[in-house]
């Protein structure tokens, strides 16, 4: 298992490396550079525009730019945000967790409701609930991310008034709650975006749990099973399910990649302070140095997801450990 780790591991380098090399060169060969919009302010004279792009070092050709920064990102060094006018690295401190949070949170409505509705899916083919259940799983796995998000935060937020419709806390009561408070100010405003995120990602793993659980179910020892008499909810739930979740294990890590990327949609849309909203600010603003952090920690963090995934699905599937 360790040389197996070490192997992903050394795979994952690889990875990140390539996703670090192609953002450099995509947001650099897009036309103009984080001084344009200066530059055509009538009231800065030219010669200071140039004296800026010299200092930053935006004058020089784009493979000694990359050198220079391969150089400081081995030094963990990230660089200095051109906007924020602060280190890459606090602006990401800052940004992480509460992508972090959003994600989890996402994930555990993904796969609590997929999973859920799958496995009843699957003991139950070809029934009016499973066609019923088919339908609104095929429909939520359809509808956009940013689409659904501003229906629930039209209706939840704006028409019934359930729920915050932006932030992660209240910036004028946050500060005087009490610890259990503060945690409920958050949960409150997580609601929207997790549920936006998770139902988005709940259709596909239901479809894709249905399918595992329908296979299970016709297996060998699910028929032995009730050969020996035992109740039908046990051969579902102790048998058939147990052995249709494998596949879902590995689901999960593809998963996670799916969740970061649909973060910068649901972040925009309830102005949710994270990761996803930080790099889409500063691609609109050419801010280099954050949109190739991002990119990084975003690699960084689905590379160990699916390696997570991996090694969990090698320990519950002994199948898939190599024969010694």
């Amino acid at each position: 298992m360790v040389r197996y780790v070490m192997g992903r591991l050394a795979q994952g380098v690889v990875v990140v490396f390539v996703v670090v090399t192609l953002t450099f060169i995509l947001i650099h060969a897009a036309p103009g550079d984080p001084l344009t919009s200066l530059a055509n302010e009538p009231n800065v004279r030219p010669e200071v525009v140039e004296q800026m792009r010299r200092n930053l070092g935006l004058d020089r050709p784009l493979h000694v730019q990359y050198v220079r920064y391969l150089g400081r990102m081995l030094r963990g060094d990230l660089g200095v945000s051109l906007t924020q006018h602060r280190s890459v690295a606090a602006a990401i401190r800052d940004a992480i967790p509460n992508t972090i949070l959003l994600a989890l949170a996402a994930l555990l409505i993904d796969f609590g409701i997929g999973v859920s509705a799958g496995a009843f899916q699957g003991a139950h083919p070809r029934s009016r609930r499973d066609r019923t259940l088919t339908a609104v799983t095929i429909t939520l796995y359809s509808i956009p991310v940013f689409w659904l998000g501003m229906v629930l935060l039209f209706l939840f937020g704006e028409q019934l008034y359930w729920f915050p419709v932006a932030g992660v806390t209240d910036p004028v009561t946050y500060p005087f709650r009490s610890g259990l408070g503060k945690v409920a100010d958050r949960l409150h405003h997580l609601v929207l975006p997790a549920l936006t995120l998770g139902l988005a990602g709940a259709g596909y793993t239901a479809r894709q749990q249905r399918a595992a659980m329908i296979e299970a179910i016709g297996q060998d020892f699910v028929r032995t099973a009730r050969a020996k008499g035992l109740r039908e909810r046990l051969v579902v739930g102790r048998h058939a399910l147990r052995n249709a979740l494998l596949p879902t294990i590995a689901l999960a890590g593809l998963a996670f990649p799916a969740l970061l990327s649909g973060t910068v949609l649901v972040e925009t849309v309830f102005s949710w302070p994270g990761l996803g909203r930080l790099a889409a600010d500063a691609i609109g603003r050419r801010d280099y140095p954050i949109v190739t952090g991002a990119a990084l920690v975003a690699a960084v963090l689905v590379v160990l997801g699916n390696l997570a995934a991996d090694v969990a699905t090698r320990i519950a599937d002994p199948r898939t450990k190599p024969a010694s």
